[in-house]
């Protein structure tokens, strides 16, 4: 296995020097489920699992290897198998907030240099998705893409295109049909040997269908989306990182039916900026935007200039970030408590010995 198609570079290497013992050497990870992982190195692919030390160490879910990653690995090749101990420092991360209840980040996929956005262009297509997705692509350092699938289905593509450009500032939109090949080799730049594209929306999207045309061939089962609303099933159940042949690699994900935000406020800003430009215009400065004479916002929705979903989005998004660096607080809290009390307890049975 040549590492350099897997994306390692004279960064990566010098971060491993510093950490790594001569018995052991360096992995990718490219499959993740239920904390058994399958990482590659140059000697080949093993089935890995984590040392006891990084598991009692992990403080949370984003400690914990997942799929992207680059990890120091001790081999066992007589087995196939390999025991990962500890995880090389990553230069992106696409990050959410765990399903349900609980305030805890879940890293989707690491160490991505472009993030693929994809939408259908079918009745499932959803500008005010797209902003999310946005917001969260930009927080993770990745460069994002929108790539909008099945056009042959579409009647307007330049008028859906235009929608999206209007909240994706900068932002590079493909239209594309995998079915019909239309589009793909606008995808190609992004995908040269060393650099990893990670492919996000929704079930249904056609992200499986777009990675086996990227690929050369029927690598990733694909599942007709239901006639009555145009929504898919999960296909993809597994994140899974996948080598293009003469190209990059590929990282595709299950379909995501729920995105909640996780530490996005610089991100919000940066996708909005249209609308904090114009409070920043506001004749008062603690403008509410709701009544208050001279309020540019509020002017701005009244003449067009300020679409009223995009705005509604916008506060909702507000709220939801609000309300999760509340529930982060309450959690680091707890975290600090269980961390000493470990401390506390490693100390206890060290003096007992």
């Amino acid at each position: 296995m040549n590492l350099i198609d897997f994306g390692w570079n004279e960064q990566l290497d010098k971060q491993a020097k510093a950490l790594i013992k001569e018995e052991y050497t360096v992995g990718r990870v490219i499959l993740e489920h239920k904390h058994i992982y399958r990482v590659v190195s140059e000697s080949g692919e093993y089935l890995a699992e984590i040392t006891g030390k990084l598991r009692h160490n992990a403080a949370s879910r984003e400690d914990y290897p997942v799929v992207g990653d680059w990890v120091i690995i001790e081999e066992r090749p007589g087995e196939k198998k390999a025991t990962i101990q500890s995880v090389l420092p990553r230069f992106s991360k696409f990050s959410r907030k765990v399903a349900g209840a609980q305030t805890e980040e879940q890293i989707v996929a690491a160490n991505i240099n472009t993030v693929f956005l994809v939408t259908a262009l079918n009745h499932d297509f959803n500008v005010r998705r797209i902003e999310r997705y946005l917001i969260m692509a930009w927080e993770s350092g990745a460069n994002p893409a929108i790539v909008l699938t099945k056009s042959d289905l579409c009647d307007n593509v330049e008028g859906r295109m235009a929608e999206v450009e209007s909240v994706a500032f900068g932002v590079p939109v493909h239209p594309v049909s995998a079915m019909a090949n239309n589009g793909i080799d606008a995808l190609a730049p992004y995908l040269e040997k060393g650099q990893t594209v990670a492919l996000l929306g929704s079930s249904g999207a056609g992200k499986s269908t777009l990675t086996n045309r990227l690929y050369g061939d029927d690598i990733q089962t694909v599942k007709e989306v239901r006639a009555g609303d145009d929504r898919g099933r999960h296909t993809t159940t597994h994140r899974e990182l996948i080598i293009i042949p003469d190209g990059g690699a590929i990282i595709d994900t299950p379909g995501m039916r729920e995105l909640q935000l996780w530490e996005a406020d610089s991100s919000l800003s940066q996708s909005f900026g249209d609308i904090e430009e114009l409070a920043e215009q506001c004749h008062f400065r603690d403008c509410q935007h709701n009544n208050e004479p001279g309020c540019s916002v509020q002017q701005a929705l009244a003449d067009g200039t300020l679409d009223q979903g995009r705005y509604n989005n916008y506060l909702k998004l507000q709220k939801e970030l609000a309300y999760l660096e509340r529930k982060a607080d309450k959690n680091a809290q707890r975290k600090e408590r269980d961390r000493w009390k470990k401390i506390a307890g490693d100390r206890t049975r060290v003096h007992r010995k």
